[in-house]
């Protein structure tokens, strides 16, 4: 028989093959959500081709296949780990890499992370500046209290979160303090909207003349609000180093942490190699460290946060996508940019709040890798991540972090997770990029 019956007659049986096992897995499911661990289902096989075509049987859960328990999201942590100060560089800190399609994981040195990336890849940073959002204050039954603000509403007013022995009513005003507990401005408690207080300035009471609007009072008595992790009290080096190099629009009350690895040499290093940088703003809230209480994840209520994500960068993403380049979130709060914005299936501009919570079972339209920090157990970050990698290549990543001593949430080391050999086909058109 000439070798391209032979070839002919192996495609055939190649395509009836792929059919026959495509049929058995529809008609399966049920038997499948019963005797295959979620740990088997929740991760894509692996492409391969027939007959020339790249088919893949199994998609990350599938519709109707039953989500994962907060508690499968769990790993132990020993405190010696929690990064209670920064490296002593920015880029000094290490870098776990997890290629996400093998589950291979590679110990790094963050400066490494140009040679996991190649020209025509573009970062997307998150530019949002991190303002000074922890007061202290007095009521005026003289009971001392904190001011945690969470978001800015206008120059004059804010929602914050207050903690004291008895939550302010509205109509009461709030002496704000200085270090030497000296009042500086006075604020009214407005309305209680849900865990927030609304907050406004009086400035007719303002004894700074500094102190104009929000903006300036935090500037003058604000402390920056570091994570609860974080036991202690704020320092000077706090100021800069929780916010990254690029920090642009005040907003935050928490950093992205993965954004803090880059100092400006580095960014100028990737720029020169022809990796791409674009920009988006999320103000992160300190909603970020709310814990999921709900037992079944999708119970859980997920905090909003605003976002800006430009035109300009719209076009980076679609000119990258059509050069065959990869867009890597630096940080969660890119990714949830990237993926509000083209919650509709394309990207698109977008302005506003978002409230999207990404876990497995979730089909990324726009990030094709990502470099993160590592998170808390059963938080909606690590949902996130595992969103990506699959949860049980993600537990034994961190994991294998554990056992390094790698070092922990927002001052810690980072972590790329992405496809890490470059020779890999594009899933737009099936071509090496």
């Amino acid at each position: 028989m000439p070798k391209k019956a032979y070839m002919d007659v192996f495609t055939a049986f190649s395509e009836m093959t792929f059919l026959i096992l495509y049929v058995l897995q529809v008609s399966m499911i049920p038997h499948f959500k019963k005797t295959i661990p979620k740990s088997s289902y929740e991760k894509p096989l692996h492409p391969f081709i027939i007959g020339g075509q790249t088919c893949i049987i199994a998609h990350r859960f599938p519709q109707g296949f039953p989500l994962m328990k907060r508690t499968d999201f769990t790993y132990q942590l020993p405190d010696e780990l929690i990064a209670r100060y920064p490296a002593q560089s920015r880029s000094g800190s290490r870098l776990l890499v997890l290629d996400k399609d093998t589950g291979q994981v590679s110990d790094k040195q963050f400066l490494d992370i140009e040679s996991l990336l190649q020209p025509g890849d573009l970062l997307v940073f998150n530019n949002t500046k991190v303002i000074p959002a922890r007061m202290y204050g007095r009521k005026a039954s003289g009971g001392k209290l904190e001011v945690l603000v969470e978001r800015l509403l206008d120059d004059q007013s804010c929602l914050a979160h207050v903690r004291s022995s008895r939550s302010p009513k509205p109509g009461s005003v709030i002496d704000i303090v200085d270090d030497q507990d000296q009042s500086v401005a006075q604020m009214e408690m407005v309305e209680r909207q849900g865990a927030l207080f609304l907050l406004a300035l009086k400035p007719t009471t303002t004894e700074h003349p500094q102190v104009k609007d929000m903006l300036s009072l935090l500037d003058a008595v604000g402390h920056m609000p570091l994570p609860p992790y974080i036991d202690r009290a704020d320092e000077i080096s706090d100021a800069t180093r929780y916010q990254t190099v690029y920090a642009k629009t005040p907003g935050a009350v928490a950093a992205p942490t993965a954004g803090l690895h880059f100092d400006d040499e580095l960014l100028q290093r990737l720029t020169a190699k022809g990796i791409n940088s674009g920009f988006a703003t999320l103000h992160v809230g300190a909603g970020t460290f709310q814990p999921v209480k709900a037992d079944d994840i999708r119970d859980h209520a997920m905090h909003s946060e605003w976002l800006e994500v430009s035109a300009e960068l719209v076009q980076q993403v679609k000119d990258t996508k059509a050069n065959g380049g990869r867009v890597i979130a630096v940080g969660t709060t890119s990714v949830r940019c990237l993926e509000s914005a083209a919650a509709s299936g394309e990207i698109s501009t977008f302005t506003g709040d978002t409230n999207i919570f990404i876990y497995p079972g979730y089909e990324f339209r726009i990030i094709d890798g990502l470099l993160t920090n590592f998170h808390l157990p059963e938080s909606t970050l690590i949902m996130l991540v595992s969103a990506l990698a699959g949860r049980e290549a993600v537990l034994l990543a961190y994991d294998h972090a554990v056992a390094e001593q790698y070092r922990f949430f927002s001052y810690g080391d980072a972590m790329f997770i992405g496809d890490t050999e470059f020779n890999t086909l594009s899933r737009f058109n099936g071509t090496p990029v």
